[in-house]
């Protein structure tokens, strides 16, 4: 029993190193011609549909070295924020915790929580409140982050902050449904959020 789960082990990881990486798409799209004969049988009066990696560009090809500066594309739903812009560092929010992205980052896809963002270039560094979103960390020193709202913190007014966190305490303690609860504790996480922003 031994001898065979040892054969079959050996034969799976030969089979995983021969195939590429997930993240490495070939430079001319590869056609199925398993898919394309098995069509050709069935219905050979018609072109066969064109599978998901015809539609796939290419990957931009991993430098060679670290670059310099990380290269920065930040949007929201309604506007860009920055674009194509070379900074040092980034800090973004994420949901397993700061997670600070310089150049040459290992590829990465993170979940935003509510938080601040900072944007450090030189010894300037920007800083904005976000809520929520997706941060996308390329091999190739491009981020992209997407958030649904974000502000920068100086715009941001504490005092309103304090009457928001106040106002949703008051409806989380009140809450009688499941779904009062929680869009109260979102109101509270968020706000506690700004809060720490803003007393840093």
């Amino acid at each position: 029993m031994f001898r065979q789960a040892s054969r079959l082990l050996a034969r799976a990881s030969a089979v995983t190193r021969s195939r590429a990486f997930s993240s490495e798409v070939p430079a001319t799209p590869a056609v199925d011609s398993t898919f394309v004969e098995s069509w050709k049988k069935v219905n050979p009066n018609m072109e066969a549909p064109k599978t998901p990696s015809v539609y796939m560009t290419p990957r931009p090809q991993t430098p060679t070295s670290i670059p310099s500066k990380l290269t920065v594309n930040f949007v929201l739903p309604y506007a860009s924020e920055l674009s194509a812009k070379e900074v040092d560092m980034v800090i973004v929010p994420a949901s397993t915790g700061q997670m600070g992205v310089l150049p040459g980052h290992v590829p990465t896809i993170a979940e935003l929580k509510p938080g601040v963002l900072s944007v450090h270039d030189g010894n300037d560094t920007k800083k904005y409140f976000v809520s929520s979103g997706f941060a996308f960390i390329h091999a190739n020193s491009v981020a992209d982050i997407i958030a649904v709202e974000a502000v920068p913190i100086d715009q941001i007014d504490p005092s309103l902050v304090q009457k928001g966190l106040a106002e949703f305490n008051q409806k989380l303690s009140s809450a009688t449904t499941d779904l009062e609860k929680a869009e109260a504790q979102i109101g509270v996480d968020v706000h506690s959020a700004l809060n720490s922003a803003l007393t840093g």
